[in-house]
């Protein structure tokens, strides 16, 4: 074999030295770009909906299109990959999704660029999945923590950076540059995976297709997406179109599941919930990133609508999750072989409540570090209360059934994400309103209150004719920063049941981090 054949024909998995890092690096950008699109758009919808002339409730299905469509791709991912190859299936997404980002950018209309993110997100479905998949198997098992570590470290840490990139390129460049900047990353991880990753060895399956199982799945899911992105809008249950998408949701996901208990090829191998360990950790994750979505969500709108902080500067008040989130992953990898997994995600969501009742005390008064300072402390709980339980949860799953397993977890996870985002924005503003209106009691002409801050209003210059509305905004304001802190305290408690939650799962002694048989 000529020297100047590509790693791609002559390296076997798992990987050592240079080529373990290289695709490591890669498999982690194409995830990390992956999951930024899942966030980078939030910031630039006001920016998309006054360039296409549409209204900012339209211009939010630039954002809707993309987390349906990756919805309904990511469980058909197990199927695909026993159908194409599981490196095949992942070099196809990572270069179509880069392809796609590129259309986004040159979209000159609305209805265009819905399309494209739609295509964008069906398209991304099997990168993360998968990104995991090959990467657990690229390491040695001796090794496989550390790979655990920089995948969730990516996953986690992409979400909270999304907002910052988005607010920076948004302000100093254009919305176009939230998906161009994906073309030259995508194509580098391409050809770097393209390199490293070996055929995929044995043969493909020819199973036939569960046209059934398919149908039941993209009505499912797509029903449910669209109800928690477009819930809020319109009222939730008081509104005929949502409650139509929930019954129907709920119909055809309850058939989904009896069609696949029965179903000799089915799309959705639900075998792997046969598992306790698997279905009990995917659990307490999927309620985790419940939990996790107030902080993703909740804090940087209260930033921006309540605090005044652009978009830049709310991203980068988020940006301290991930300083010490780093330093903690690579500690877990390291140690977590001696200590009880179970031990570690316990200590993780115990940060996370202290954190987030950290939290629970912030005022209006706040400065910048006085409100970042907390994200520091919250971003070791990450990667502690993930990787040890993406570690139980795969932990008796044989490698024929990893990429079936990791792409429903990711599913789930993303779907509690969706749940959790949209429950998050439903609660503040329910609680903000519930505030207002017993603020609102005590500001009456004749309060004591009330009288001496018109004083003070009239004693800055404030014409008389605006004083009323000043009080308004700042009972408003004080409203909702009270529901801020309900949202922090309530979140502290989930995690604080979860800590007690994980002892549920039994992981066996001995084999902790290690992950397939």
């Amino acid at each position: 074999m000529s020297s100047r054949r590509t790693f791609r024909f002559i390296t076997q998995l798992p990987l050592d030295g240079t080529p373990l890092v290289i695709l490591t690096l890669a498999l982690a950008t194409a995830t990390f770009i992956e999951v930024l699109d899942t966030t980078v758009a939030n910031v630039a919808v006001p920016a998309i909906s006054g360039a296409m002339g549409v209204s900012t409730g339209q211009g939010t299905w630039v954002i809707s299109s993309y987390t349906m469509a990756a919805a309904i791709a990511v469980p058909l991912t197990g199927w695909l990959a026993g159908r194409i190859g599981e490196a095949r299936l992942f070099l196809t997404s990572v270069l179509l999704f880069t392809l796609a980002s590129t259309a986004c950018a040159l979209s000159t209309s609305m209805t265009s660029l819905v399309i494209c993110r739609a295509l964008q997100g069906f398209l991304s479905g099997p990168m993360v999945p998968l990104s995991q998949t090959l990467m657990l198997r690229a390491f040695p098992a001796e090794r496989r923590a550390q790979a655990i570590a920089l995948w969730g470290v990516t996953v986690l840490l992409a979400p909270i950076f999304g907002p910052v990139i988005g607010g920076w390129l948004v302000d100093d460049h254009s919305w176009h540059w939230i998906f161009l900047i994906n073309l030259p990353i995508g194509l580098i991880a391409f050809a770097t995976c393209f390199s490293l990753l070996p055929p995929d060895a044995g043969p493909r399956t020819t199973t036939p297709i569960d046209g059934i199982g398919i149908g039941l799945l993209v009505i499912g899911v797509g029903s449910l997406q669209a109800a928690l992105d477009l819930g809020r809008e319109h009222g939730w249950f008081d509104s005929m179109l949502i409650t139509g998408l929930i019954v129907t949701a709920a119909i055809t996901l309850g058939a989904l599941l009896i069609w696949e208990a029965g179903e000799r090829y089915p799309v959705v191998d639900l075998s792997v919930f046969r598992d306790r360990n698997y279905s009990f950790s995917l659990a307490i994750i999927s309620v985790g990133m419940m939990g996790f979505a107030l902080v993703g969500v909740i804090f940087p709108l209260w930033l921006q609508t309540v605090m005044g902080y652009s978009a830049f500067n709310a991203g980068l008040a988020m940006a301290p999750f991930g300083v010490l989130a780093l330093g903690a992953a690579a500690l877990v990898s390291k140690f977590g072989e001696n200590v009880d997994p179970r031990a570690i995600a316990s200590l993780g969501f115990i940060v996370f409540c202290g954190s987030l009742l950290w939290d629970a005390h912030f005022s209006l008064s706040m400065t910048f570090w006085q409100v970042a300072t907390p994200g520091f402390i919250l971003g070791i709980g990450l990667p502690c209360f993930f990787i040890p339980m993406v570690a139980v949860m795969l932990s008796h799953i044989p490698d024929d059934k990893l990429a079936s397993a990791t792409s429903l977890s990711n599913f789930l996870r993303t779907l509690a994400f969706a749940f959790g985002t949209a429950i998050s924005v439903t609660l503040w503003d329910s609680r903000g309103n519930y505030h207002y209106g017993t603020l609102a009691q005590d500001v009456t002409p004749i309060s004591a209150g009330t009288k001496v801050y018109l004083g003070s209003l009239k004693g800055i210059g404030i014409a008389d004719g605006f004083r009323l509305h000043t009080i308004e905004q700042a009972t408003q304001q004080q409203s909702y920063m009270l529901a801020t802190n309900d949202m922090f305290f309530m979140t502290s408690m989930l995690c604080l049941a979860l800590a007690g939650c994980v002892w549920l799962t039994r992981p066996k002694r001995g084999i902790s981090l290690q992950i397939g048989h």
